[in-house]
């Protein structure tokens, strides 16, 4: 590890300002700021407008499109610059991270610090990192045609990628910091990866759920309605039936409620099994935080829907997911290597 210190440091302050973006993203999207940046310049949009005209320029360009046409139309330029600090903070952070990844991996690189395998995992992160700038404007660009809010389809692949280049940022320097080889039991690292997908499908949901606004509807627990499990708007918002469940408010919601009890139950699972096998203290550690973290998320979802998301619910919420796919990342790698 003394060896890599520097390249791990690189590679975990990477994880840190991804953790930010996607804490500033989930604010930007809360607060409907996402589309007050209408347009995309990488160099030129790095500051935000720096004059009286330019502000006004920005507003200008902001009311030729739907969301302030059909929801905002009643905003000042007070309220204006309001949303627009968020998405340009968010767009700022995604610029910087750019930065802390390119310029340290290029002097690693000269400086001979990274071995092969390294190199190739670091192109991976390069390829994740372009490919979710990529990703955030293709997602803009849905909300600023006829409609004033973004594809969901297009909100959670932008999320989800973040989650990922997060999940495998922290991999690699998981490779760094526990270089020796162990003995590994096939059948519990098989078990916490199917938990790993498990999770990833619930925050590909959740993205749904944020994006189709759906958490601001059916706000009871357990049942979603009074003396219901299934309210019938489930399956009678689109036809097919099927379709409800990826692009109905209700049928999304649904999905997002109960695939949470199976993310429990698969960690219990994954609990369970790994007491009846020899286990490290930084496995047992690992394990016990993922068990708490699970349980932690879901009190914290089931506020989130009873109070109708408020603003640090939400967030708090979204935090969560952040930090149990941090422990289900640690968990997997200390069960595979």
């Amino acid at each position: 590890m003394k060896k890599n210190k520097a390249v791990i440091y690189w590679l975990l302050t990477g994880c840190a300002l991804i953790f930010v973006m996607v804490l500033v993203g989930g604010i930007t999207r809360l607060t409907h700021s996402g589309l007050s940046i209408s347009d995309y310049k990488l160099i030129h949009g790095t500051l935000p407008p720096m004059n009286e005209q330019a502000w006004e320029e920005a507003f200008e360009l902001y009311k030729q499109y739907p969301e302030y046409q059909k929801l905002n139309s009643h905003f000042d330029l007070e309220d204006f610059k309001d949303i627009y600090f968020w998405e340009w903070l968010h767009r700022f952070i995604g610029r910087f991270i750019g930065i802390v990844f390119i310029l340290p991996f290029l002097y690693f690189l000269v400086t001979k610090k990274l071995d092969r395998s390294t190199i190739k995992k670091c192109l991976v992160l390069l390829f994740l990192g372009g490919f979710q700038g990529f990703l955030g404007w293709y997602m803009v660009k849905s909300g600023l045609v006829d409609r004033p809010d973004v594809s969901h389809f297009r909100l959670a692949a932008h999320l989800t990628t973040a989650f990922v280049t997060f999940a495998y940022s922290l991999w690699v320097a998981l490779d760094l910091i526990y270089p020796t080889k162990k003995e590994v039991n096939i059948k519990i690292r098989n078990l916490v990866r199917i938990g790993l997908a498990v999770l990833l499908l619930q925050i590909i949901w959740g993205a749904f759920v944020a994006g189709l606004d759906a958490g601001f509807i059916h706000n009871h627990w357990p049942m979603m309605s009074e003396g219901k499990l299934m309210h019938e708007t489930v399956y009678i918002e689109h036809h097919p039936v099927i379709k409800n469940f990826y692009e109905g408010k209700s049928g999304v919601q649904f999905v997002h409620r109960y695939l949470a009890y199976v993310v429990v139950g698969f960690i219990l699972w994954i609990w369970f099994r790994t007491r009846k096998v020899e286990r490290t203290p930084i496995q047992e550690n690992g394990l016990k935080t993922l068990l708490a973290l699970v349980f932690l998320q879901f009190v914290l979802g089931v506020l989130t829907l009873i109070y109708a998301v408020p603003l640090w619910l939400g967030i708090a919420h979204q935090i969560g997911a952040f930090f149990l796919l941090a422990a289900m990342t640690f968990t997997l790698h200390r069960f595979t290597k």
